[in-house]
């Protein structure tokens, strides 16, 4: 894609932005109707003319006039149609204004509340698509927003708002909508999506203080009733003008400001003066009104933040991003740093656009990550992993040999050649048997797999080391992290989300041959073929009384040797031997028995046993490398 829009389509208002790949940073608000920020309504004229936007509030030929429809749409079906209008209305005026060319490779990302579910969002999806959309993605608002604040030069928030737990509070025209956000990802909140409270109570309570300091407050309340586009056109304005004190509040304070519209539904036009001063700022946050139950916005809203702060069950927020023109309020603010008392809060510069230009971002967003997986694929895809591997393999050998050669005399040989002497083995002869059975034992239980681990993860290491001049090269080009694809640190973090044991993504069962090779290789030289080799270097070395002596003299040298291997020699005679010396005798053929299996694994291995080696450590290391990519969600430029 070369060319992505962002479409907030808010109860109230309305803002579409567009962002180039390659020749911006920050997304352009589009104009629509002569304003970058539109009212939500459309109207059909007699003549089949569709208008939009502040033209369709009042304009008196009309078959059909709908305001205020977005906010209905997971309660009220017939609200699609409504959506469908108003969305091909602004598909006109952006072809129309050339903002828009049909056919360039371009799409759309639409913006919803981050309590819609899948359902839902694809629903809406479709509605956009039926009025003739290009290809277009729905997502979360909160999402765009936390997007927005990344993206922001002015905010210069840049990584740390991906490495701290953050809350996003949308404060739209008829809903709040929160969501947490977590190491750069949206964690569902039970209270999260929709609260039914919005900034158009205040610009409610500003129009109907208006209204009653008017000249004839009945007059103008039956206009209201009659022609439902005049009240709307009427609480526009107060909502302007209430964004405009809130903006300058101080200046405001000591200054009048007011607007003074114009209604024209009857012969003579009305006119009704709007007003904004201290007195009513405060009645705006603290009137009790029906509609929220007899509450105030303010006691609405600090409850709602303390339900998103009873339901977070990891970190508190440490930053809370605000966003919608509502949140230019500095009482808002504050109360959110009453209930979050540690956290930073901060809005854009243009909080009424933050979710616009988010949208237009996560487009780009995702096409850079389109790409970057896309880089990745074809590493994984090539022989580049195996390569690496094939060439680090023969040092996984013999740094398994290392590893594992002591622990097996120590652990393995040494216990069972003791069992001899105590008579829980009945014959020399039975011991390789025994130790074949134990050493394969101990390679499969707790202490050898964990043995082996530690090895295989440090052998890793160098792996990894290589693998990042092919992984590096993939992260620069789409501004990713390097982290993001470095397998060590990947195995070393530990608050990471998807996090693989060493121990489990290269399982033992998938070294098999390798441990069969260790077991027969160990026996063989321990045990020697007599079974003796740990006791002594020949049996001569063996010196346990008169019986060996007698054995030598009858039947000679080779024939006792066989006959001492099937004997049960008494016990106490094999207590002659020491334990010292056979941990002695163990230390000094350490080195022997790693020597014999070196050069055992050199000769016997085969291409066909290394191929599969280096074919499984490869696919797991390509998991790995894809579970990684799956992190990544929102790279920073």
């Amino acid at each position: 894609m070369e060319r992505f829009y962002g479409f907030d389509l808010g109860d109230a208002e309305s803002a579409v932005t567009r962002l180039e790949k390659h020749d911006q940073e920050t997304p352009e608000v589009l104009t629509v109707q002569e304003a970058r920020s539109f009212i939500t309504a459309y109207a059909m004229r007699r003549d089949g003319q569709l208008l939009i936007g502040e033209g369709a509030c009042y304009e008196p030929d009309v078959l059909v006039r709908q305001l205020r429809f977005k906010s209905r749409f997971l309660t009220d079906p017939s609200v699609r149609a409504d959506i469908k209008s108003f969305a091909a209305g602004v598909l006109g005026e952006l072809l129309l204004n050339g903002d828009l060319v049909r056919g360039d490779d371009q799409c759309f990302y639409v913006g919803c509340p981050a309590g819609w579910d899948k359902g839902a969002r694809e629903e809406y999806r479709e509605i956009f698509e039926s009025a003739g959309y290009p290809p277009l993605k729905v997502v979360s608002e909160s999402r765009a927003a936390l997007v927005s604040a990344c993206r922001s030069r002015h905010l210069q928030v840049g990584y740390d708002i991906l490495s701290r737990p953050v809350l996003v509070v949308d404060i739209g025209s008829s809903t709040t909508d929160f969501a947490y956000i977590m190491s750069g990802r949206e964690v569902e909140l039970k209270t999260g999506g929709e609260v039914s409270l919005g900034g158009g109570i205040m610009d409610e309570i500003l129009l109907e203080e208006a209204v009653e300091a008017s000249f004839d407050p009945p007059k103008i309340r039956r206009i209201f009733a009659e022609n439902e586009a005049w009240r709307t056109y009427c609480e526009f304005a107060a909502r302007r003008l209430k964004e405009k004190y809130f903006t300058d509040e101080e200046y405001w304070k000591k200054e009048t400001l007011s607007q003074t519209v114009t209604i024209r539904a009857q012969i003579l036009p009305v006119r009704l003066k709007l007003s904004m001063n201290p007195d009513i700022a405060e009645k705006l946050l603290h009137k009790k009104v029906e509609r929220l139950g007899g509450r105030s916005f303010h006691e609405v809203f600090t409850e709602s933040l303390r339900q998103v702060k009873e339901n977070i069950t990891e970190k508190q927020p440490e930053l809370i991003f605000m966003t919608g023109g509502v949140s230019r309020l500095t009482a808002i603010r504050d109360w959110c740093r009453e209930i979050f008392p540690d956290a930073v809060v901060i809005c854009g510069s243009e909080p009424e656009f933050s979710v616009a230009k988010g949208l237009a971002s996560c487009g780009k967003i995702d096409e850079e990550l389109r790409e970057f997986k896309a880089d990745l694929a074809a590493l994984i895809e090539s022989t580049t992993v195996e390569d690496l591997v094939e060439m680090h393999i023969d040092e996984l050998y013999h740094n398994t040999v290392d590893t594992m050669v002591d622990p097996i005399l120590d652990k393995v040989a040494l216990p069972v050649i003791d069992r001899w002497r105590e008579g829980g083995v009945d014959r020399l002869a039975d011991i390789d048997g025994i130790l074949e059975q134990e050493i394969d034992a101990y390679l499969h239980s707790d202490e050898g797999r964990s043995l082996l681990a530690k090895t295989v993860a440090a052998w890793l290491k160098n792996v990894a080391l290589s693998l990042e001049e092919h992984t590096m090269p993939i992260c620069v080009r789409h501004n990713v992290p390097y982290s993001a694809l470095s397998l060590n640190s990947y195995l070393s973090l530990t608050d990471i989300d998807i996090r693989v044991e060493t121990k489990d993504l290269f399982a033992v069962e998938e070294m098999t041959w390798l441990i069969d090779a260790i077991v027969s290789v160990v026996v063989g030289l321990l045990c020697g073929g007599s079974g003796v080799a740990l006791i002594a270097s020949g049996i001569q070395g063996i010196v346990i009384g008169f019986i060996i002596s007698a054995l030598v003299l009858a039947l000679g040298k080779e024939q006792m040797q066989g006959a001492f291997l099937k004997m049960n020699i008494p016990k106490p005679m094999r207590k002659l031997m020491p334990k010292s010396y056979l941990k002695s005798r163990a230390d000094r053929i350490s080195a022997e028995v790693k020597k014999n299996l070196y050069e055992k694994l050199e000769k016997e291995k085969t291409e066909e046993i290394t191929e599969r080696l280096v074919r499984d450590i490869s696919e797991q290391i390509e998991l790995c490398l894809t579970k990684m990519a799956e992190v990544v969600e929102i790279p920073l430029g």
